[in-house]
């Protein structure tokens, strides 16, 4: 991940510093919100996975918990709709 954000700064950078874009901005924001959730889905998973198996009654918890991190998404998908 870490590799693609280098990459996409220097892509950025050659481009003068500034997206002139505003297509290009938006589909930038929506994939890094995207890379951002999984990347945060990724531990809470396992840990929700984790904690239910030494308790069953935790399972309602660790499902909003996992499924919090995609509001992230929801709301960067509202850009696309408005801009």
């Amino acid at each position: 991940m870490l590799e693609a954000t280098n990459e996409l700064g220097t892509v950025v950078l050659e481009a003068g510093g500034t997206l002139t874009n505003p297509d290009a901005a938006i589909a930038i924001a929506v994939g890094l919100a995207a890379l951002g959730a999984g990347y945060a889905e990724r531990g809470i998973g396992s840990a929700a996975v984790g904690a239910m198996a030494e308790d069953d009654d935790l399972f309602i918890n660790g499902l909003i918990l996992t499924v919090l991190p995609e509001t992230i998404v929801i709301l960067a998908l509202v850009l696309v709709f408005v801009l």
